[in-house]
């Protein structure tokens, strides 16, 4: 029996329609929770981010936020944040992918709000839709895909300050307009496992 390795358990926040995005390799074989606020997309977990009640404490191994954080209010990403720690294992991590609003304000410097910037399964987005929320999306109803906050390396960094995290790393990924913290629930023991960690989720 002690050789019986436990299933790990990924819980997808903000997941979206099934098969939505890709997952890095590193979660293959783990069992998937996922979790959104729109019943269209057919979560397992219908629920907020700022409210995972119906996950209990220390279950997952891992939280992917993936576009997902952006949506809340300023004052809800503090609590979801703190639900993201409390359903973690005392070794997991979560990973939180925002927009680089520093990144993108170049874009709105040069008055190319409205230009598209890449093409998504969705259509092109542009920095406008990157700033507030994908147009498209909200133009069929979908209220839910608007930006109601916005992060720079320095905010996404002040989120955590306060919240029981043993460690945050950050990551730039400039190509992708993106901003990435890594947030372990325990320090990791060394540079090491740091990087292997990084390495394992393709940053």
């Amino acid at each position: 029996m002690n050789g019986l390795r436990r299933e790990r358990v990924l819980v997808n926040v903000g997941c979206g329609p099934l098969n939505a995005g890709k997952l890095p390799d590193y979660f293959n074989g783990w069992q998937q929770v996922r979790v959104d606020v729109d019943a269209a997309v057919k979560p397992d977990i219908l629920a907020d981010l700022t409210d995972l009640s119906a996950i209990p404490d220390g279950s997952a191994d891992a939280v992917w936020a993936s576009h997902c954080v952006e949506h809340l209010y300023e004052h809800e990403v503090a609590p979801a944040l703190r639900e993201f720690r409390r359903v973690l294992r005392h070794d997991g991590f979560a990973c939180i992918i925002v927009p680089d609003l520093q990144t993108v304000a170049h874009y709105l410097v040069a008055d190319r709000l409205h230009e598209a910037l890449y093409e998504s399964e969705a259509g092109p987005v542009t920095a406008h839709d990157i700033l507030f929320g994908f147009g498209a999306a909200i133009a069929n109803g979908r209220t839910s895909m608007a930006h109601r906050c916005g992060f720079t390396p320095g905010m996404l960094q002040r989120c955590f300050e306060k919240l029981p995290f043993g460690e945050v790393q950050l990551r730039r990924r400039s190509a992708a307009l993106e901003l990435v913290a890594v947030a372990r629930a325990t320090a990791a023991r060394d540079d090491a496992e740091r990087m292997s960690l990084m390495a394992a989720l393709e940053l």
